[in-house]
């Protein structure tokens, strides 16, 4: 491992983000805790002796706070994980104060925001923005005109449509800002992780998530974060390329539409108009 970093982890008061900012921690680096819970967020941080902050990311404008706070507080970013996520737990679309789908903002627009309003801060520190997507992104087309689910929603299409716009917000980073020293990379954490992820009451998808026979495949959140310790540590480049889809460490083939330029720079654009930036 090389030079101490500083890392910034969304989602970090448990499972995946939680796991992933132990190992780091423990590792000698300096991992800033980011999460919803006061409560569980707070615990980690006195565990690990760490710094935290609370926003939810269903409300954009706790977002801008929290990144001005950050951009205050630390002169170097080494890491910026984007892990927070989830499915909502509602049957019927639910719209956010912002007026946007509650999960396509919450597991993207939100990530997208805080990415952006830290990006001088991030390119100054030559740091590696990381997204936790996942395998469900090849199940969908995103659909740049329905991006809030206005015409059809369903709560996992919405779920995995955020998590192919991940991937595709990846590599456009990657293309604009590769040349300025920025680095960029989405991850599958595995088929199924073992976390209070979608555990809330009348959750369908909760239920079918933590099943008996979906448990029995699932991994454990360490190993799910294994990857995304990896590339955190990792030097880009050198150890990993920039603007890929990585799964148990490795480069893997993504969703056929992650390799459209034009959609990922459409997508972009889109995103920024919908964020307000």
């Amino acid at each position: 491992m090389g030079a101490s970093k500083v890392i910034v982890i969304t989602g970090a008061s448990d499972g995946i983000g939680a796991a992933a900012a132990r190992s780091l921690a423990g590792s000698g680096h300096q991992v800033v805790l980011l999460g919803r819970s006061p409560e569980k967020t707070n615990r980690m941080a006195a565990e690990l002796g760490a710094d935290s902050y609370i926003a939810d990311f269903a409300d954009l404008s706790e977002v801008r706070a929290l990144a001005a706070t950050l951009r205050a507080k630390y002169p170097r970013i080494d890491v910026l994980a984007n892990n927070a996520g989830g499915v909502s737990s509602a049957k019927s679309r639910q719209v956010t104060v912002d007026g946007h789908e509650r999960t396509f903002q919450v597991n993207y627009l939100a990530p997208f925001l805080l990415t952006n309003l830290l990006l001088e801060r991030l390119t100054e520190s030559r740091a590696t923005v990381i997204s936790t997507s996942s395998v469900g992104h090849r199940l969908v087309r995103i659909d740049l005109a329905d991006l809030d689910s206005e015409k059809r929603y369903k709560g996992v299409d919405a779920y995995n449509n955020a998590k192919l716009a991940q991937v595709l917000f990846t590599r456009e980073l990657d293309r604009r800002y590769r040349s300025q020293g920025l680095a960029s990379a989405a991850l599958s954490p595995g088929l199924a992780v073992l976390t209070n992820f979608a555990q809330q009451p009348g959750d369908t998808n909760g239920r079918i998530a933590q099943s008996a026979l979906l448990r029995r495949m699932a991994s454990r959140p360490e190993t799910g974060a294994d990857t995304l310790v990896y590339l955190a540590q990792g030097t880009p480049g050198a150890d990993f390329p920039s603007g890929e889809y990585f799964a148990k460490r490795k480069v893997v083939r993504a969703s056929k539409q992650t390799y459209d330029a034009a959609l990922a720079a459409q997508l972009w654009d889109r995103s920024v108009a919908m964020t307000k930036l």
